[in-house]
């Protein structure tokens, strides 16, 4: 049975609420916006309120986030352009956005790693990637493996370089305590420019970058 609640008293997100053979609470926003909240079959509601109250202010972070993206791909339908490594630029025929990106990642990743391993002194056992709606990147410290979204190459190359060196760092520190921070600062300096940049629309800051361009091949040249 499907329960709505609000995260963060009323007026807040909508969630819908289902009991599910899960271990714990698993809460994740879909690509349109709407959120969903998974409860072990014994947890109470209450118990899932607390939860959502919790992460209110997570919650509305990534509704907006899927928001903007669907935004963006309204107005992509529209007019052609894509955002790709901070420019707007007309795609391959017949290639759909996550493709390009894909595509864009695997050729460039290589080339970021080397630098980014050298730069923090961790090296992963190895990489995957992913279009995922809440995260930039994750990593896991006991097998060294990390993943990254590949919609990254929606936005100016510094991003990427960031996100790989944030998840090279959690190998060496899980947590995000102080010793993480000066690791990641030491390795790479221009955080703060990154993550402002990746708290904005992709197309946004690509379309305050630069005048749209005439496909991607000739934008991501050199």
């Amino acid at each position: 049975m499907k329960r709505t609640l609000l995260a963060g008293g009323p007026g807040g997100v909508a969630v819908e609420v289902e009991r599910r053979r899960v271990r714990r609470l698993n809460l994740r926003v879909r690509p349109d916006g709407t959120a969903h909240l998974s409860i072990p079959q014994r947890a109470t509601l209450a118990e899932a309120q607390r939860f959502l109250d919790g992460h209110a202010d997570w919650l509305r972070r990534h509704v907006a986030r899927q928001e903007a993206r669907a935004a963006e791909a309204e107005v992509a339908a529209r007019d052609g352009l894509l955002p790709l490594w901070g420019e707007l630029v007309a795609p391959p025929a017949g290639m759909t956005a996550d493709e390009l990106y894909r595509a864009e990642l695997e050729r460039r990743l290589p080339e970021v790693t080397r630098r980014m391993e050298e730069a923090t002194g961790a090296r992963a056992s190895g990489w995957q990637l992913r279009a995922m709606s809440s995260r930039w990147g994750s990593a896991t410290p006991g097998t060294g493996r990390i993943r990254i979204n590949v919609r990254l190459a929606a936005y100016p190359p510094t991003c990427l370089d960031y996100v790989v060196a944030h998840e090279l760092t959690h190998l060496l520190e899980p947590s995000h305590n102080e010793r993480f921070h000066v690791l990641l600062a030491r390795a790479y300096p221009a955080e703060r420019t990154a993550r402002a940049l990746l708290r904005r629309p992709a197309r946004e800051v690509a379309a305050a970058n630069s005048f749209p361009t005439g496909n991607a091949h000739e934008t991501s040249a050199g």
